[in-house]
């Protein structure tokens, strides 16, 4: 499937959402836009200040995130075809839930080991392991093997499945975006967590998540399926 992001493509998308998904097509300017958009609204955030944002302006930020997104997808047919407009937009979210917003250690490892990860095209993606992204998420430990695409090392990705897949969320799973610092801390914020571009078009190809990123816990934050698809995922 493919993503909102950047990951290594032919015409790559550099939008924030769709990193991973790669259409057929080059993206449209109007994905770069919203990009531009996104990391000024991070920027702003990260140098707000030393103390942890207060929920309420938390979720406000993340509101505006997400009418952000619908407005860009709504002002194109890319990736969300014109005639599914009114089915899909706009975007469907679990409430906000700044308990799923957590800290995490990227325990990285040196493996130059090539992966080939599936996709939804059946096509493999050429992929090389970080490392173990290690959280608690209420008060259970947790990992998620994070990823570089071979031909964009520059971008972490994170391709996971969690008990809603397939009822509550896409069957083929979601994904997370961190960029990368020198610390090896991340903030790992599931209310970010979106679709693959391949939920809305299938044109797209989509990594699946590894095995090792099957959680055992439902992850009720981020981006779900519309209830009109929920009972119909297969």
């Amino acid at each position: 499937m493919r993503l909102v992001g950047q990951v290594g493509q032919v015409g790559k998308p550099s939008s924030w959402f769709a990193r991973f998904s790669r259409p057929a097509l080059p993206a449209r300017p109007a994905l770069r836009a919203l990009s531009t958009l996104l990391a000024a609204c991070l920027v702003v955030a990260s140098c707000s200040g030393g103390r942890p944002p207060e929920a309420k302006d938390y979720a406000t930020r993340i509101a505006a995130e997400r009418a952000a997104k619908d407005a860009q997808f709504a002002a194109s047919d890319d990736p969300v075809p014109s005639p599914r407009h009114k089915e899909l937009l706009p975007l469907s979210y679990f409430p906000i839930d700044p308990e799923y917003n957590v800290p995490g250690v990227l325990k990285r490892v040196d493996d130059p080991t090539v992966f080939e990860m599936p996709t939804s095209t059946g096509a493999k993606r050429q992929m090389r392991r970080v490392g173990s992204l290690e959280f608690t998420l209420k008060e259970r430990p947790l990992k998620l093997t994070v990823f570089v695409e071979v031909a964009d090392p520059k971008h972490l990705f994170i391709a996971f499945n969690d008990l809603t897949s397939g009822t509550e969320t896409y069957p083929a799973g979601r994904y997370l975006d961190i960029q990368p610092n020198s610390t090896g801390i991340y903030e790992i914020d599931f209310n970010r967590a979106y679709n693959p571009y391949c939920y809305y078009n299938q044109s797209y190809e989509c990594p699946y998540p590894p095995a090792e990123n099957r959680l055992k816990i439902p992850i009720r934050a981020g981006e779900r399926m519309k209830k009109l698809d929920v009972g119909s995922a297969t």
